[in-house]
């Protein structure tokens, strides 16, 4: 028998399952041709940035990176206007000139350049410190990048300011196309530990459970308890970017079985199904209307600042 979702619970899966048809479109729009550059999806990992996002309050600050569509459609439900970005449509999020990787809306930034990305969210955070409010910044990192020296120098001035910083790491196993064993010394935990920081690491893709275990960490950080890591051991389904995968067909078969939406599939049969369609239809709709708009002025639609 079927557990029936709550609403809360169904909004959770809407927002994942947005998240996956957005990017499934995006590969097939460049498929199609109708796509250039190029773009990273987060296929299997959307869980992530829906869990973290219910911890969160309207006025903290969120820093993504390259692979940011899915942090970005877990803060805002704003599909038309980030697929106008990447397609230079008018309505696009920033004129049409930020592209998929560099996004601006006030409370949220992304940036290519990986690692940079923790340093500004240190000193947004510092800004935090020493203004009235209980805010707090959340940048998003993958193992990758913490072969950068701008991590740890971040972390650094974040242990010793004490400053309201959450680290997420999306720890996917694999760095484009190189495995995390193959690049990585130790462990995110122990790099944490040295710093003095405290590292909590997620199993598991239950949104709920997940924010359970998370809330009393991110309470810390939001009370003045310094900054904190947590590391999500999670996957990555698709290809680093729009077609380079380097995985073979045996290892990506043996990743989809552990795909979130089997988890949700089986636990909420037709809620599933219905919450999937409805999502499939809705980005099928955005794709349809978002090219058949003129080109973006390149006038920007937010402005203010992020902190």
């Amino acid at each position: 028998m079927n557990a029936v979702l709550t609403r809360p619970q169904e909004q959770d899966l809407l927002r994942m399952l947005l998240i996956r048809h957005f990017e499934l479109a995006l590969l097939d729009l460049f498929a199609a041709g109708a796509l250039h550059g190029t773009t990273h999806t987060c296929l299997g990992q959307e869980y992530v940035p829906v869990a973290v996002s219910g911890l969160l309050h309207p006025d903290d600050v969120v820093l993504s990176n390259h692979r940011g569509h899915g942090h970005y459609l877990a803060r805002f439900d704003d599909p038309e206007g980030l697929l106008a970005e990447i397609m230079g449509r008018a309505g696009a999020l920033c004129g049409g000139v930020g592209g998929s990787q560099h996004l601006y809306r006030p409370t949220f930034l992304s940036t290519g350049i990986q690692g940079e990305n923790v340093t500004l969210a240190t000193g947004i955070a510092l800004h935090m410190r020493n203004t009235p409010g209980r805010r707090i910044a959340v940048v998003y990192t993958g193992d990758g990048t913490w072969g950068e020296g701008a991590v740890y120098e971040a972390l650094n001035m974040a242990a010793l300011w004490q400053v309201p910083l959450l680290i997420v790491v999306e720890n996917n196993g694999i760095a484009q196309s190189t495995p995390t064993r193959v690049h990585m010394a130790g462990t995110v935990a122990a790099r944490s530990a040295a710093f003095g920081v405290p590292h909590r690491k997620i199993h598991g893709c239950d949104v709920e459970a997940i924010r359970v275990e998370l809330a009393s960490l991110v309470d810390a950080v939001r009370g003045g308890g310094g900054p904190a890591v947590v590391e999500f051991d999670t996957f990555r389904l698709g290809p680093h970017s729009k077609g380079d995968d380097t995985r073979s067909p045996s290892e990506l078969e043996a990743l989809l079985a552990r795909d979130w939406t089997v988890h949700y599939r089986d636990r909420h049969g037709a809620q599933y199904d219905v919450a999937d369609t409805c999502q499939s239809e809705r980005i099928a709709l955005v794709v349809k209307d978002i090219g058949a708009r003129p080109l973006a002025s390149g006038e920007a639609i937010w402005t203010g600042h992020t902190a």
